[in-house]
Formats: C-alpha cells, sequence, structure tokens
C-alpha cells in the first residue's frame, strides 16, 4: 500500500505473476490482465505526479480521478489474492483427516475451474470500471496535475518569521546569548577564533530557527565589514543563491546576472578575501546546496568570517558544518516559564491579569505544543479575539481538537502549511510510512521494531538490492524520518534508539492529509469517524474519552474490505468478529486485555479465517493459550507473542508458518518440529532453551539475523547442541543469551571459546549468564576481523575484570556501548588508556568494592554516557588518598548521564563524604555540565559521625 498510488506497488507484479503458464488462465482473460497491467502502470506514474504535488492545490477533479484509481487497486489485488489462495489450495481449518483430504482433492479440478470463472468475471468488471474512471475523467477534460491556477496560492509563512521581530519570541535571549554566542565564539582574539566558522541550526519547522538566526544576526552584524542574510527555500536556483548573497554583501548587481555558478563562486572569493563578513543562509534543504556553499566559503579567510546555516534535516546540517572548526547547533522547544508568556502575550493585553479560569487549560494546550514557538503562537492567535478573549468553553473545544486530525479551524492552517512543506518534501514511501503513525493516540510512545515490522506487513516496503531485507531497509525508512524531524526518537539506557513519538502538531498534521486521503480511518468516541458507508481499508480502533460508549461497527457496510486493525484498550470491547474481515493483511491486538479477568469475547480461533494476515500482535494481551488454527495463516510473517507471561506452549501448528520471518514467543514451550520448518526466519526472540532438539533445529534458521535465548539448566548436552546450531548462523546480528539467577554456565562460555567463531556480521553481544572474559580474549586473539562491527557488548556477571581485558575490548573498532558488571574482582586498579575505545559513547563498567578507576588524559574521547564504579578503601589503600580518577579536564564529550558507585565499606564516615565531595567538584567543572549521580554504597544517613565506620555492603 502507498497513500499515493494506492496497492499499486505490489499489484503490477501480481499482474505479471497472473500472466505465467502455471495458473492456466485462458488466453483471453490473459489478453485483459495485460491490457490492466499496462494501463495501470501509465496510472501509477501519474499518481506518483499527483502525489509531489500539495493536495489543498490540486484541481478537485484530479482528486476525484486519483482516489478512485487507488480505490481501485485496492480492490484489483484482494481479487488475485483471493484467486491464488484458491487455486493454490490454501483454505482455513485444513482437515488433516486422510479421508476427508483425498475428497477435497478430487474436487479440486472443478474448484478450480470455478475460480478461473470468478476471476475472469471480476477482471471484466475491473476494465469496465476503468475505462469508466477513464472517460470521466476525459469528458470532464481532467489533463494537469499542476496546482490549480484558480485558487490563490499563499505566500510562504516562512518569509514571516524572516520579519518577525525577535522580541516576540520570549525565551529565545538565552538562547541566543548562552548557547549560539558561545559556539560563535565572539568573544577572544585567539587564532581559532581568525579562522571562518560554520554554525549550522538544526530542528524540525515551527521551532524558531529563522527568527533565532535573525536575532543574532542583528545583535553580531555590526563586528563584520560586511553581512548577508539570503532565504533559500526547497527547490532554490544556486545561482540566485550566490547573486543574493553578493548583493547582500555589497558587489553591485549589474555584472552578476550573465554569470553560471563557477563564475558566481570565484566572484564571491574575491569579494570577500579580504574582508571580515558575516552570512546566514536561511532553510537549506539539499545537501547539494551544502557542496556550493562550502565550495564558496572555503577556510581560507583568516579574519574571523562566520557562516550561520538553518535547516530541518540533520544530514545537511552535517554535511554543511564537517570540519572540527564547526559546530551545529541543535535548537530545542521553549522552557515551560517562556512558552507561557509568549502565550498569554498574544491572548491577553499588555499589563493586564490572567484570569484563573483559564490556568488548567493553559497547561494542557501548552503541553501539547511542546514548546514550539509557531505552534504557540498560532494557537494563541486562535484563542485572541481583537482587544477581548474568547470564552473558556472555546478554549476547551480548541483543546480537544489539537491533534485530532479533524478540526475545521483555519486558524491552525498556517502551522499545518508550513510543517506540510517538510512533508511533500519527502518521497513517497516516506510519506506513506508517516501518514501510517496516525494510527496511534497522541503521546504513544512507538515501538520501532514493531513499527518497522507493520510496515512490512502492510505492503510500505518493497525489495530494493539483491539480498537487503525489508527490516533493514524499514530501519532506513525509520531513521530517514528523523533526520528529516518528522518524528521525535527515544533513546534507551545505552543510548539506542528503540522508539519513537509524534509530536501533536505533526500528528495534526497528518491525522489531517490520511483523512483527506481517505487512507486511516481512526474510531476514537469523539465522534470523529467515518460515515457508515465508508470503504474502510486501514482501521484504528482508539478511545481517548473515559466515557466512551461504544461505536456500532456492525453499521460499517465497507468492513469486509479492512485490511488492517490496530486496536488500544479498552477499545477492544467494540472489536467485530474475526470472521467478517475478508482480505485481512495486519491484526494488532497487543497491550489489549483478553485474559481472564477480561470482558472481552472475541474468539481468538477465528484466526483461521484470516488467510491474508501477514500481522499478528497478540502482545501483552493476557492470552493463555493460542489456538491451533493459527496454522492456516500461511502468509502470516509477525507473531508477537511477547510480555504473555501466562501463555506456556506454542501449538505445533506453527510448522506449517514457512512463511514467518519474525517470531517473539513469550519464553513458552516450543513443540520439537516446529523450528525446523520456519527457514524465512530472521528474528527469533525469548525462545526457551529446555530441550537438546530445539536446540538442534536451531541450526536449519540460516537466516537468522536476531537471536535471544533463554537457559534453565547447566545440561552438557543443550551447550553443545547450542553451539553446534550457532556455528551454523553465519548472518547472527544480535545475539542476547539470558539465564535464571545462580546457575552455573561455566561451561557453555569454554564451549563457545573453543568451537564458535563470532561472524563478521555481529554487531551486539549481550550475556545475562554468569562468564568469564576468556571467550572474548580468545575470540580477539585468534582472529580479532570477526568482532570488527561489534558496536554493543554487555555482559552484566563477569567473573573477573583483568586489565588485558579493558586493553583487548578498547581495541575493538566500532564498539560504541560496553556494559561490563564484575561479581568477584582481584584486580584493584583499571585504567582507561586514552589510545582505546575511541568510538565509545556509552560507558558502563562496575567492578564492585575490590578495584577503582581511573582515566587517562585523552581517554574515552566520544563517551557522552559514564557509568563507573570507586571502591574508596581499596584507593585509599593504593595510595590515592586525594581520589584523583582522571576526571578533571577529561571526558570532554560528556553531555548526558555520569553515574559514581562509590563503595565505602570499611572506611570512615569522613573518608567517604570527602571522596565523593572530590568527584562532585571534578565532574561539576565539566564544561558540558552533565547530570551526575553518586550512589553510596552503603547509604549513609544523615547526622553521621565522621569517625563511624561504614559497614561493608554485604553486610
Amino acid at each position: 500500500m502507498n497513500i499515493v498510488t494506492g496497492a499499486m506497488g505490489s499489484l503490477i507484479p501480481k499482474l505479471g505473476e497472473l500472466l505465467m503458464d502455471e495458473y492456466n488462465l485462458h488466453k483471453s482473460i490473459k489478453k485483459d490482465i495485460e491490457f490492466l497491467r499496462k494501463e495501470l502502470q501509465s496510472m501509477h506514474a501519474a499518481l506518483t505526479k499527483v502525489g509531489d504535488v500539495p493536495r489543498d492545490q490540486l484541481d478537485k477533479q484530479v482528486k476525484l480521478w486519483a482516489d478512485e484509481v487507488r480505490d481501485l487497486s485496492y480492490d484489483m489485488e484482494d481479487v488475485i489474492d483471493k484467486f491464488v489462495v484458491r487455486v493454490d489450495g490454501i483454505e482455513p481449518h485444513e482437515n488433516t483427516n486422510r479421508f476427508s483430504g483425498l475428497m477435497e482433492k478430487m474436487v479440486g479440478l472443478f474448484k478450480k475451474g470455478k475460480n478461473h470463472h470468478r476471476i475472469a468475471d471480476a477482471i471484466k468488471e475491473i476494465k469496465e470500471q476503468l475505462h469508466e474512471v477513464a472517460a470521466r475523467r476525459d469528458r470532464n477534460k481532467v489533463d494537469g496535475i499542476a496546482p490549480n491556477p484558480t485558487e490563490a496560492i499563499a505566500i510562504d509563512p516562512c518569509l514571516r518569521a524572516l520579519y518577525t521581530e525577535a522580541a516576540e519570541l520570549v525565551g529565545i535571549y538565552g538562547k541566543r546569548d548562552h548557547d549560539l554566542m558561545s559556539l560563535l565564539s565572539m568573544e577572544g582574539d585567539d587564532i581559532s577564533n581568525k579562522r571562518i566558522k560554520k554554525i549550522s541550526i538544526v530542528g524540525f519547522g515551527g521551532l524558531g530557527k529563522t527568527t533565532l538566526a535573525r536575532a543574532v544576526y542583528e545583535k553580531i552584524k555590526g563586528d563584520f565589514n560586511c553581512r548577508a542574510f539570503v532565504p533559500v527555500g526547497q527547490n532554490p536556483d544556486i545561482k540566485k543563491v550566490f547573486r543574493d548573497i553578493l548583493i547582500d554583501l555589497g558587489n553591485p548587481q549589474s555584472d552578476l546576472a550573465i554569470l553560471d555558478e563557477r563564475q558566481l563562486i570565484n566572484k564571491l572569493h574575491e569579494f570577500v578575501e579580504n574582508k571580515r563578513y558575516l552570512v546566514v543562509i536561511d532553510d537549506i534543504w539539499d545537501e547539494k546546496m551544502c557542496e556550493g556553499i562550502n565550495l564558496a566559503f572555503s577556510n581560507r579567510n583568516n579574519l574571523g568570517s562566520r557562516l550561520i546555516i538553518t535547516t530541518r534535516i540533520v544530514s545537511v546540517s552535517n554535511s554543511c558544518c564537517s570540519s572540527a572548526n564547526n559546530s551545529i547547533y541543535q535548537m530545542e522547544p521553549l522552557s515551560a516559564d517562556d512558552s507561557r508568556r509568549l502565550f498569554y502575550k498574544r491572548i491577553f493585553p499588555a499589563n493586564s491579569e490572567y484570569p484563573n479560569e483559564f490556568e488548567q487549560v493553559s497547561k494542557d494546550i501548552l503541553k501539547k505544543c511542546g514548546g514550539v514557538p509557531l505552534a504557540i503562537i498560532t494557537i494563541a492567535s486562535a484563542l485572541a479575539n481583537g482587544q477581548h478573549v474568547k470564552p473558556k468553553r472555546e478554549w476547551d473545544i480548541l483543546l480537544q481538537s489539537i491533534g485530532s486530525g479533524l478540526t475545521k479551524d483555519n486558524s491552525l492552517e498556517e502551522m499545518r502549511r508550513i510543517l506540510s512543506f517538510s512533508y511533500y518534501d519527502l518521497p513517497s514511501y516516506l510519506k506513506t510510512c508517516l501518514l501510517y503513525l496516525c494510527i496511534y493516540p497522541e503521546d504513544s510512545k512507538i515501538y520501532r521494531d514493531t513499527l518497522i515490522w507493520k510496515w512490512v506487513a502492510e505492503g510500505f516496503i518493497h525489495h530494493g538490492k539483491q539480498g537487503t531485507c525489508l527490516f533493514l531497509l524499514g530501519l532506513n525508512y525509520f531513521n530517514q524520518l528523523i533526520n528529516k524531524s518528522m518524528i521525535q526518537p527515544i533513546y534507551d539506557g545505552i543510548g539506542q534508539v528503540y522508539a519513537c513519538r509524534v509530536h501533536d502538531i505533526v500528528l495534526d498534521l497528518i491525522c489531517n492529509l490520511s483523512h483527506e486521503a481517505r487512507f486511516v480511518n481512526i474510531l476514537d468516541g469523539t465522534g470523529n469517524s467515518v460515515s457508515s458507508q465508508s470503504t474502510v481499508r486501514l482501521l484504528s480502533l482508539q478511545n481517548r474519552n473515559e466515557d466512551h460508549q461504544g461505536i456500532p461497527l456492525r453499521y460499517f457496510t465497507g468492513i469486509s474490505h479492512v485490511r488492517s486493525i490496530t486496536v488500544f484498550d479498552p477499545a477492544i470491547t467494540i472489536m467485530p468478529a474475526l470472521s467478517r474481515f475478508e482480505v485481512l493483511r495486519v491484526l494488532d491486538l497487543s497491550y489489549c486485555n483478553m485474559g481472564k479477568s477480561s470482558s472481552v469475547q472475541l474468539n481468538l480461533k477465528d484466526v483461521g479465517h484470516l488467510i491474508h494476515l501477514r500481522y499478528l500482535g497478540l502482545a501483552a494481551t493476557g492470552i493463555k493459550e493460542l489456538p491451533a488454527e493459527i496454522g492456516s495463516l500461511r502468509f502470516l510473517e509477525v507473531l508477537d507473542l511477547q510480555y504473555n507471561d501466562q501463555l506456556q506452549v506454542l501449538p505445533s501448528t506453527v510448522w506449517r508458518l514457512s512463511r514467518l520471518i519474525c517470531l517473539h514467543v513469550a519464553k513458552c514451550e516450543v513443540t520439537p518440529g516446529v523450528l525446523q520448518n520456519l527457514t524465512s526466519i530472521e528474528v527469533l526472540k525469548e525462545i526457551r532453551a529446555s530441550q537438546n532438539i530445539i536446540m538442534q533445529e536451531l541450526g536449519n534458521l540460516k537466516r537468522l539475523r536476531e537471536l535471544e535465548i533463554y537457559f534453565n539448566d547447566g545440561s552438557l548436552d543443550l551447550y553443545e547442541g547450542f553451539v553446534k546450531s550457532l556455528c551454523n548462523l553465519h548472518d547472527i546480528e544480535r545475539l542476547h543469551i539470558n539465564s535464571n539467577p545462580g546457575e552455573i554456565f561455566l561451561e557453555l562460555i569454554d564451549l563457545f571459546r573453543e568451537h564458535w567463531v563470532p561472524p563478521v556480521h555481529l554487531h551486539e553481544f549481550v550475556s545475562r549468564m554468569p562468564s568469564q572474559l576468556s571467550a572474548l580474549r580468545g575470540w580477539i586473539k585468534r582472529d580479532s576481523s570477526h568482532l570488527s562491527n561489534l558496536s554493543v557488548l554487555i555482559l552484566s556477571k563477569v567473573k573477573e575484570v583483568q586489565p588485558e581485558d579493558v586493553e583487548i575490548i578498547g581495541g575493538l573498532p566500532s564498539l560504541r556501548c560496553l556494559h561490563i558488571w564484575s561479581t568477584h574482582q582481584t584486580q584493584r586498579l583499571l585504567v582507561i588508556r586514552a589510545e582505546g575505545f575511541r568510538c565509545m559513547v556509552d560507558f558502563y563498567l562496575n567492578c564492585g568494592s575490590a578495584a577503582h578507576i581511573m582515566f587517562e588524559p585523552g581517554a574515552l574521547p566520544r563517551a557522552e554516557q559514564v557509568y563507573f564504579s570507586l571502591g574508596v578503601r581499596v584507593a585509599i589503600e593504593d595510595g590515592n588518598c586525594g581520589f584523583d580518577l582522571g576526571l578533571q579536564g577529561n571526558l570532554l564529550s560528556l553531555r548526558r548521564d555520569v553515574i559514581v558507585w562509590m563503595y565505602c565499606g570499611g572506611v570512615k564516615v569522613g573518608e567517604a563524604k570527602e571522596a565523593e565531595a572530590v568527584v562532585r567538584r571534578a565532574l561539576d567543572a565539566h564544561p558540558n555540565h552533565p547530570k551526575i549521580y553518586i550512589d553510596m554504597l552503603p547509604y549513609i544517613a544523615d547526622g553521621a559521625h565522621d569517625d563511624n565506620l561504614c559497614e561493608d555492603e554485604e553486610n
């Protein structure tokens, strides 16, 4: 599916497959199919062009034509899928009785004949409909897809911000004076300040990048010989940009019109040769533009010139400011206080009091605005009424409308229009992926992997380069949306993105776009629903209001056309019977209560009827068993059962799901014989290592990229079977091994060291079981190239960390995240050398009370987050009474958290407090001011006497 082209992307190849001999279609049917295929290829190209034009600029008849063709494409794909299923003999609830099976085969030829007549009739009907759509277009002379010339096109709202007084955005002074000015390094006269310095301001539309750049420009422009402030935009003429820069700098305009790009760059070089200049280039969208700018403003000028660019795109920012002397400023939202002042300043007359009745609703509105100045000003303008203020009930109505996506309030149009510039800059496949996010309620935490697998199942992602798996393509899409600032990343404890959020204002935009394109239907109990006659394709059942009374889905005549349904608890109570869905491809009931305590009457046994299903999400539903009918889902690609602790066993019929790519089994028992047939599996999570035969079957999963396995006992045979199978899995990228507390698994570590060589693709290795570093040491000594791509290493129960281990691990070239927890440490001092850990971002080393850790000057140059331990008694005994750990003037990239586990057992309270004060002073002096947490173990109570002895934490 695609928001622009409907089902065209997958439909056209399927029409080609129908022409193959294996379906033995009549010659006349093939002729009709060939006609449809060629006609749809032409329409696909036209729809792609339509998608590049903002919908409000399209002719109404073009919109109608595009909608009709998209709907037809969905109907055609449904017809073809049903035909292929019937012809291939894939029916729900296949009878395993031998006699019945024989009878089914005997009537198979007759059924295929009937199916050929069915598809012939369906193809003929669709062909007639296609002719009708084309005829209507011709009759009404719908020839162009250019913007509608009869409607006035609004001036780009970004131009307004260019001339907005900086004082209108309260809170901008703090940003301007402290952050940006320090990056520009305007104070002082050292050599580095005399080289040209480039600063990039990056952030999504509406944050005030242009206004901030203008404010800084106005403040410092007097310190330069010449200056220019030039807007660029989405589709710039690079020659015009250079001409505008030269004109603003003071070059005569007369001789510029005839110059080409190279000549204009040379002209710029000549003009600024002996001048100190300030240039602001606003709103860059293209990396190619950055290349031209970098050529025009090279580093040859040593007079203290400054170049500032603004952009919404992270990759553009990196391209413009790639050298060491340049900086990137990530635009931050306004603080809560500044947001409130800006909001009230726009609504209430100067010096007037703010009525108390508006206090809470104001807070709620500002929370939805998220500190985005443009959102605050736009929404405040909707509430202002000349010299008067709209009544509170209208504030409440507006609060409910923000983020709903269906508001008709024109005061929000400017906000949507500005954000829509970012949307229409996306390629069509990203438009589809972004609009799909409107299935989630506002403020949802959207898990990355779940989202990508749903994109795959929906058909949004198609094969690119040969051999590239669909999930990795989807991961690229996800990262592109982050880089385009359309979604906000959420980081886990080791600094990796595992989820995202959609800003409420962006959600408002995509809900509107989706509603206009009839892409997703959202039923949330607020009255914003589809009409009873609508044909529904993608459905999201939500419940934002506690007084939700249920929506009568039985009135929707088009429910049989639903391809995807996502349900959020407690809307599961209005979920219709699964048997009503004829072409369902995605069913996500995750986190809906379907356990014993639930009143939900949904019969999961009916899932066997959903023979087109690609994705089944049942995570955290409280189910105790999975019906055997799930084996009928021959097209199923993703089965998510995580967080179902009461689910004991996976039904044996799962072995039929040969197309399964991702299986999350929630530690339940897997029947022998199931895994060996799942040869398409790429991701297998929470599999329980309970039987030797299960371990042997793992070796058949040659495509496996991610494996998360749990061990319950210490059987040597089990370990040997696991390691032997692991040796066959050459594409493993992520390997997680877990165990129950208290078990001993040293035999497995020995087998690892002796028999397993990590594949070169391995980039994440996590072991939460008692272990030694001897295996890792052996792998690296044998051939370090096998760990050249390892970026995450987590070992939570290591027996001992030696200095040699620190040096060996520090030499891994791609390692970005290291977590080691040592349980039996004998080595008293570990030093983090400057030459190791050159890529480390997240560093975690806890060696308990028996050791202390020191950092050489220059250690961990890229680390943003550092956790480490300090054994106070050991440090004192080793002569480090001043507790100098090498923190002062070190670890220069710290910007997130620093956690110090300070083990004080066996020392006096006064000594422990002194150690804490020294470490805190060193960290407080860090220029990036990271968050500091010092955990005293054991806890020292307030008022404890300095001469008292701290008890060992073991006591």
